[in-house]
């Protein structure tokens, strides 16, 4: 059992942790409004995250319709989504909503 003292130790250094990672790019990119760098990631990381989320989303799916065919429409609707607006966070926003109620549909 820990003591209430490595607890309260435990929970300042996560708290640290958190407030660092969370400062640290704000921090790191100080100065570097025009770097090549970041114009490739400002471009590069959209694509990125929607690739990890497809990823993520079908790794659970099976042949039954009730792992596909939320995972399908989710994915439609986010693509749909951006292709119309070009708007990232509707996009994912509507897709996962998309998503979610087809799957309470579906079960």
């Amino acid at each position: 059992m820990l003591s209430t003292t490595q607890v309260l130790l435990a929970v300042v250094v996560v708290a640290a942790i958190t407030f660092l990672c969370r400062i640290a790019p704000f921090a790191l990119l100080r100065g570097r409004g025009h770097s090549p760098l970041l114009a490739f990631l400002s471009t590069a990381m959209p694509l990125g995250v929607m690739i990890v989320l497809v990823a993520y989303t079908l790794g659970e799916v099976s042949l039954d319709p009730t792992t596909w065919a939320p995972a399908a429409t989710g994915i439609g609707a986010t693509a749909g989504l951006h292709l119309w607006r070009r708007s990232i966070a509707l996009s994912l926003i509507g897709g996962t909503v998309v998503y979610v109620v087809v799957s309470l549909l579906m079960t």
